[in-house]
Formats: C-alpha cells, structure tokens, sequence
C-alpha cells in the first residue's frame, strides 16, 4: 500500500493538479475568511466554512476523476490488477493519497482561528471541531468520487457523476421534504430503495439464491410490519433518511455548536461503505 500510496501522491504533484487544487481551495476560502473575519468581525472562522461549503461538490470530482478512470483508459490498471497486492492496499493507498492532498488545505485552515484569536475574541474548540468535521465531510466526497471513477474509463463522466452525487447529498435534507409521508408512500419507497439495494448486492454477487432470500427477506419483513402496525410507516422513509445527512452533521457544529458523535459516525460509515464498494468493483474487473 505504501508503494501505491506514494506513486499516486506523486502524481498529483507531478501535474498541476494537486497544486490547482490546494490553490483553489485555500484562496476561496480566504476570501470567505477576509469577508466574513476580518472586515465583517464574525469570531467564528465555522462561517466562512459554511459559506465554501458547496465548493466542495466542484472541487472534489476533479481531485478524484482520475484515480480509476485514467488508467482504465489507459489500459494500465492491468498491471496494478495483477500485481501481488490486495485490492484493498489498492484502493486504500489511492484514497489515502487524495485525502492527503485535501488534507493540505485543511492543515492551513487551522491557522486561521489563531488570526482571529489574535485580533479579539475566538472560539478555537468550535472552530477546530468545524474544520475536522468538515475535513471528514471531504473524505466522504472523496470516497463516493473514487467509486464513481472506477465505474468509467471516462474522467469527464467520473467528474460529471461525481458532481450530481454529491450535489445531492449536498441537497439531500431538502429533497427527502419531497418524500410521501403516508404510511403506504413510505412502506413503497423503502421497498423500492430496498429493492435496488439487493439488486446491487446482485450484481456483485451474480448469486440468485442469496439476492433471492434478501429480497424476499425485504418483502416479508416490511409488508408484515404493515399489515400489523402500518402506523410505523408514516413519515418513515423521511427520518430514516433524514439520519443519513450530511450538511446537517457539519451545520450542527458551525451554526448551532452542537458537537454530535453520532453523526462522525455516520461519515466514517458512508467512507467505510464507499471503499467496500470500489473494491468490490475492481474485484469485478480483476476477474472479468
């Protein structure tokens, strides 16, 4: 993995992509710190995060277009793929590499809460639980754009498919108000959300026997819990999404100052899930 690890940090910087990247990302932000910190005087650098917050559904697709798609085009993974390595050395040392890369722009905006504190007042423990959950915000990103990449031989289609995935979770506590609120709307959807879930695990799988008892699983299991209780399903489908919010774990510290673990958890989670499934992808390729 260190091996991966380094080539692919290296080429980040051997273009001008890591460097455009960490330029980019630190001058928006530092406009956002001089127009909200310094000439506006908010104590909360929390702030001018919120305000590049969308910046990161731009950004990250370029840092991450590349990592699969490049040398599938290139026919090159054929050589990483036979290599003595294990697939998750592969895929751990390219997401390490780009969260290293991000990792840059983040370790200079710790510096900023300290200018703050050097001119009044500050609230460096909000300010620095900000930018960690906003760092680990970007390594969710980061994950669902290196799943996305290994889909594709394409960077442009890795970076357009990338922005919309995260365009929604960006909108993501928006779209769920648009979700059925009964209980028979809700006991669909989760069938439906449910369905193509299991049809993923298929495609994976290329198992009947296991998809089949998933679903079926899937069908019982909600359809019996309605029959008997059909109450529980209203207003379901929107809470049990509602917990996978993002921008929500992020403006409860920013905006509220509510540090909340559970929602690092949820982040850590959507990370660990988004690896598994590129390695199940390449798993797939390696094979095919």
């Amino acid at each position: 993995m260190k091996v991966i690890y380094k080539r692919e940090l290296g080429s980040y910087f051997q273009s001008m992509t890591g460097y455009s990247f960490i330029a980019f990302f630190t001058a928006i932000t530092g406009i956002y710190f001089m127009a909200y910190n310094l000439n506006a005087g908010y104590p909360y650098f929390s702030y001018a995060l919120s305000g590049v917050m969308f910046l990161l559904t731009i950004a990250i697709p370029i840092l991450t277009m590349k990592c699969f798609a490049e040398e599938r085009k290139s026919r090159s993974d054929q050589l990483l793929l036979t290599a003595p390595v294990s697939l998750f050395e592969i895929v751990s040392g390219k997401y390490l590499a780009m969260v290293t890369v991000f990792a840059v722009p983040n370790l200079i905006f710790c510096l900023f809460p300290l200018i703050i504190k050097s001119g009044g007042n500050a609230y460096l423990k909000v300010d620095y639980l900000s930018i960690l959950t906003f760092f680990l915000m970007g390594c969710v990103y980061i994950a669902v754009g290196m799943f996305l990449s290994s889909l594709t031989e394409s960077q442009i289609i890795a970076a357009v498919t990338t922005f919309g995935a995260l365009l929604i979770l960006f909108l993501w506590d928006s779209l769920i108000q648009f979700l059925p609120s009964s209980a028979m709307g809700s006991l669909i959807s989760i069938l439906v959300l449910l369905s193509l879930f299991v049809y993923m695990i298929h495609t994976m799988m290329k198992n009947w026997v296991v998809t089949g008892v998933l679903e079926a699983a899937v069908l019982i299991g909600n359809i019996g819990t309605y029959v008997w209780k059909a109450s529980v399903y209203e207003g379901l489908l929107e809470k049990l999404l509602g917990k996978l919010s993002l921008y929500s774990v992020f403006t409860d510290i920013a905006s509220n100052h509510l540090f909340d673990i559970s929602g690092i958890v949820v982040y850590l989670s959507f990370i660990a899930v988004f690896v598994f499934l590129t390695m199940q992808s390449i798993q797939k390729r390696r094979w095919s």
